[in-house]
């Protein structure tokens, strides 16, 4: 009776130590992205066999070691697992690497058994129509039986699940045969108690069953972050591209109304203008430097200090030169001048200041658009309003289009608030967390969605 306990607690302890091996490796990003491949070469291979067979070859280790902790092996079911993940080579090089150890206890037969167990997972794998159906693998297969049974009646055909439900089986009582035979040469749990024997089969099941259950859930988190990072992206294309017209217009007819009176002047609007249609065409740069969106808002105050002039329109910088260096979404600043020159200057009859001023503070970067024009019309005196909080009446389309930028990238750990007292100016505020340079090669969606994800929310 007591080795009856001892197997039964066993079998629960191995259940326990295959949770906490899967749960450990789904830590890794590099693992993460090697489940969520179908089809991997021959290096990617390779690493998914060293992943999962490095934790599982040290529990065959451990049994060897330490008296009694028997559960630490579960070599056969991680063969199984790399054989129907990854294919049959994965399925007998895995099955091979995780055996090793137990060369070393003298069980020779170890090494041929998990390598073919792990090949004949990795043959299953291939005939299966679905690829999805083999993270869907549940040990509570006697309903999927049941509608088997239903639908062979009247016309055979192949179940996946059932198949690799009663593989699993098959190999079980292969390994346990051996044991039996081979007792030095084979690590087997055995009873002659039927109840607990049949204890062992399940345990091998709800083992392999358990382990994709987790690895899946781990790739339906990376297929959602996927489909995120796909819906930001486009949401970031289609408020770029609700800009750029806006944008372009607007500098189209600062430029046809020099054409008449200053032809050079006109021409050099051309060429700030050329510089500008550079930039808008990058389509793919969703984060520049702050240093290139100045440069950009340079341009474009030449053409708007040309059309006023300069006695009219005066720019002022208070630039914190480490600031220049970070990244922010791309045409982030230019919607926002352009409002304080529409709205707050051109009512003055003698013009106006814009003052450009950023700096890092409390680990966040902290920009500021001031100007001392007429302030905005829609805010009483004192008021201050978050831009960001999705309420934008009165303001511009273009002020309105950098809040919803800002949400998107960063969602609620960006702000940007509009103090506008009537009569006495407009001081547009910007923190947003700070990004440091991206890698040359990075995508569009990857910086959007590192943006977003790499904030505290």
């Amino acid at each position: 009776m007591d080795t009856q306990r001892f197997i039964l607690v066993t079998l629960l302890v191995k259940l326990g130590v295959a949770a906490a091996i899967s749960s450990a490796l789904v830590r890794s990003r590099i693992f993460k992205l090697l489940l969520f491949r179908e089809e991997r070469t021959l290096s990617q291979k390779i690493q998914l066999i060293l992943f999962i067979g490095i934790p599982f070859a040290l529990g065959v280790m451990v049994r060897g070691s330490v008296h009694n902790f028997l559960a630490a092996d579960l070599s056969f079911e991680s063969a199984i697992l790399l054989g129907i993940i990854g294919g049959r080579v994965t399925g007998v090089l895995g099955g091979t690497f995780v055996s090793l150890p137990a060369l070393g206890h003298g069980e020779w037969l170890m090494l041929p058994l998990n390598a073919l167990a792990g090949l004949g997972a990795g043959m299953l794998r291939n005939v299966v129509s679905d690829w999805e159906s083999v993270w869907s693998f549940s040990p509570f297969i006697d309903l999927s039986i049941y509608r088997w049974l239903r639908r062979n009646i009247s016309r055979p055909q192949f179940n996946w699940h059932t198949s690799f439900f009663l593989y699993i089986l098959l190999a079980q009582f292969v390994r346990m045969e051996l044991g039996h035979a081979f007792p030095r040469y084979v690590f087997s749990l055995d009873t002659s108690n039927w109840a607990v024997r049949l204890a062992i089969y399940a345990t091998s099941v709800l083992v392999i069953a358990t382990v994709l259950k987790v690895w899946n859930n781990t790739r339906i988190e990376l297929k959602l972050e996927e489909q995120e990072r796909l819906l930001l992206n486009a949401r970031m294309q289609a408020l770029q591209s609700q800009i750029n017209p806006h944008f372009l217009f607007n500098t189209l007819n600062s430029v046809s109304s020099l054409v008449r009176f200053d032809p050079e002047g006109a021409r050099d609007l051309i060429v700030k203008l050329a510089n500008i249609l550079r930039r808008l065409l990058r389509k793919g740069d969703a984060f520049v430097q702050l240093r290139e969106e100045l440069e950009f808002i340079d341009d474009y105050l030449d053409i708007e200090v040309v059309r006023f002039g300069p006695e009219k329109l005066r720019v002022k910088k208070e630039l914190d030169p480490e600031s220049l260096d970070l990244m922010v979404p791309s045409m982030l600043l230019q919607p926002l001048v352009e409002n304080s020159i529409k709205h707050g200057l051109t009512p003055k009859l003698d013009g106006g200041r814009i003052c450009l001023r950023s700096k890092i503070a409390d680990g966040r970067l902290q920009i500021e658009i001031e100007d001392d024009g007429v302030g905005m019309s829609t805010f009483t005196p004192g008021e201050r309003e978050d831009a960001t909080s999705g309420s934008d009446a009165g303001i511009g389309i273009g002020m309105a289009n950098v809040a919803e930028r800002l949400h998107v990238v960063y969602g609620d750990a960006a702000s940007m608030v509009v103090e506008s007292p009537a009569g006495d100016g407009t001081v547009i505020r910007i923190s947003i967390p700070v990004l440091q340079t991206l890698e040359a090669g990075t995508s569009t969606i990857a910086a959007i969605y590192e943006a977003r994800s790499s904030t505290p929310r």
